[in-house]
């Protein structure tokens, strides 16, 4: 990856829905060697996807916590793989210090935060986990 590469993913970073002509007249080169730079960090796995964000007005029944989770031994990989499957979390990070992983959880409700929440805590090699609720953001 280069120069123009990471000004490419800055670019889209921004605004990932700009047209290929305005990358490339960013970038200052041609409409095609943006697309075949596009395409290759897809194929290179280091674009993984488009997504939108949506301000937290849009959706203001919406229930977020950050979840610290300590592991017992070396059972990190299996836990993540069942994270995995909970449409409830939004984020799996691994950390170091006190807590072995961080989890962004998005509910519609307190209900359904809590029975995700339980859930979460019964898989087998939590040994414990700490949540906070997000109740502002503010925008860098």
């Amino acid at each position: 990856m280069d120069d123009k590469d990471r000004q490419l993913i800055t670019l889209l970073r921004q605004n990932a829905r700009l047209p290929v002509a305005a990358l490339a007249q960013s970038l200052g080169v041609s409409r095609g060697t943006a697309q075949n730079r596009i395409n290759r960090l897809i194929a290179h796995g280091t674009i993984q996807g488009f997504t939108i964000r949506v301000p937290q007005e849009a959706e203001p029944a919406r229930i977020r916590a950050i979840t610290m989770v300590s592991v017992d031994g070396e059972r990190t990989e299996r836990i993540i793989k069942q994270l995995r499957g909970y449409p409830e979390i939004a984020e799996i990070h691994t950390t170091n210090g006190r807590w072995d992983l961080v989890l962004e959880l998005n509910t519609e409700s307190l209900e359904a935060f809590d029975q995700a929440l339980r859930s979460i805590r019964q898989i087998k090699g939590i040994a414990g986990s700490e949540t906070s609720l997000l109740l502002s953001t503010y925008p860098i």
